[in-house]
C-alpha cells in the first residue's frame, strides 16, 4: 500500500516536471499560465502523497 502511494507520488512530480518544461516551451497552447498553475497543483499533490506515504512507512 505504501508502494502505491510512493509510486503516485513519483507520477506526480513527474507530471510536474513535464507541465512545467511545457510552459517554457514558445508557441504552446494550453496557456502558459494553465500550465504552471498545473505543474503546481501536481507539486502540491505529490508532496502530499510523499509525506502521507512517509508518516505510513513510520507508523506501519
Amino acid at each position: 500500500m505504501v508502494g502505491i502511494i510512493f509510486g503516485v507520488s513519483i507520477l506526480l512530480f513527474i507530471g510536474s516536471i513535464n507541465f512545467f518544461l511545457a510552459s517554457r516551451k514558445p508557441g504552446i497552447y494550453p496557456p502558459k499560465k494553465l500550465l504552471k498553475k498545473r505543474a503546481g497543483v501536481f507539486a502540491i499533490g505529490g508532496a502530499v502523497l510523499f509525506l502521507a506515504g512517509l508518516l505510513f512507512s513510520l507508523l506501519g
